[in-house]
C-alpha cells in the first residue's frame, strides 16, 4: 500500500493536476490540511472514502492513522496546500513513514507564489532587472532560520523576494528590505491567491504597512522587488531575429544548422 502526498494548490479546486486528481479518486482514505484545502478537492474522492482533517492532529497521530489504513490495505492520499517541496511539512511525515517501510510516492501541485503573480499578471523575472526568485519566510514559532537566511541578506541580492508565512511580521520585512531595495520598491501583498476571496494589494515598502488591513493575517503572500513595476526591463533574446538558436539557426556556419533531434 502506498501513502500519496498531493499538492492540492493554492485554493481554486481547478488548480489540481489530472494526476492528484486520479490518485484521490482511486483512494479510499484521504488525509487533507484543514481548511488551506477546498472541499470542491474533496469531492474528487470515492463516494465511502474516509475523509479526515488533520488540523488539530499531531504527527504522531497523523502517522498512526496512516499506518492503520496502510495496515488495512487501503492507499492513503495525503492532501497538502500549494506545493510539497515547501513548507509543507511532508519531509519529517516521509521521514517516519520510510522507518516503517511504508511506501510513499510524490505528486506536485501549483505553489502559492506561482498563483499570486498570475493574479498580478506579471512575470517574476524580467530580464534587466531580475533573474532569480528567492522563496523565504521569517522566523515564527514553527521554525526558526538558520543563520545567514536572512531578508536583509537575500535584499542584498537584488532579487524578487517571495515572502511566506510573514504577513504578521510585516514591520520587520519592511525595516530589512528598505535599506537595499529603497522606499520605492514595488510591493504586493496577495491574500488568498485564486480563492473567491482574494484581495490584492500594491503599493511600495514605504506604504505597504499602512496599506495592509488589519483583517490581512494570515493566509498572504508578501512579494517584493523591481521586476513587481513591470517597466523598465529589457527584451530578452529569445525571440529577436539575430538570435542564433538550435530550432532558428541564423546562418549556414551556425552550430546548428546541421543539427537534428537525432544527435541528442
Amino acid at each position: 500500500m502506498t501513502v500519496h502526498f498531493i499538492g492540492a494548490g493554492p485554493g481554486a479546486a481547478d488548480l489540481l493536476t489530472l494526476r492528484g486528481r486520479d490518485i484521490i479518486a482511486a483512494c479510499p482514505v484521504c488525509l487533507y490540511a484543514g481548511s488551506l484545502v477546498p472541499q470542491e478537492i474533496l469531492g474528487h474522492c470515492p463516494a465511502d472514502a474516509e475523509i479526515i482533517n488533520t488540523a488539530a492532529m499531531d504527527l504522531d497521530t497523523i502517522i498512526a492513522t496512516i499506518k492503520t489504513a496502510t495496515e488495512a490495505g487501503k492507499d492513503v492520499a495525503r492532501l497538502h496546500s500549494g506545493d510539497l517541496s515547501v513548507w509543507s511539512a511532508m519531509g519529517e511525515q516521509m521521514r517516519r513513514l520510510r522507518a516503517e517501510n511504508i511506501a510513499v510516492s510524490v505528486t506536485p501541485g501549483v505553489p502559492s507564489f506561482a498563483a499570486a503573480a498570475a493574479a498580478l499578471g506579471t512575470e517574476l523575472t524580467l530580464p534587466g532587472l531580475a533573474q532569480s526568485v528567492v522563496l523565504t519566510r521569517t522566523p515564527g514559532r514553527a521554525s526558526s532560520m538558520p543563520e545567514g537566511e536572512s531578508l536583509k541578506n537575500f535584499a542584498a541580492t537584488g532579487a524578487t523576494l517571495a515572502i511566506h508565512l510573514s504577513i504578521q511580521n510585516l514591520d520587520t520585512v519592511v525595516a530589512d528590505l528598505t535599506p537595499s531595495y529603497g522606499d520605492d520598491c514595488p510591493v504586493a501583498v496577495v491574500y488568498r491567491a485564486s480563492w473567491p476571496d482574494e484581495q490584492i494589494i500594491r503599493a511600495t515598502l514605504s506604504t505597504i504597512a499602512a496599506t495592509v488591513t488589519p483583517e490581512i493575517a494570515r493566509t498572504a503572500l508578501i512579494l517584493v522587488g523591481p521586476a513587481l513595476a513591470g517597466e523598465g526591463f529589457d527584451e530578452s533574446c529569445l525571440y529577436a531575429t539575430d538570435y542564433d538558436r538550435r530550432y532558428r539557426p541564423q546562418t549556414a556556419e551556425s552550430p546548428w544548422a546541421s543539427w537534428s533531434p537525432d544527435d541528442e
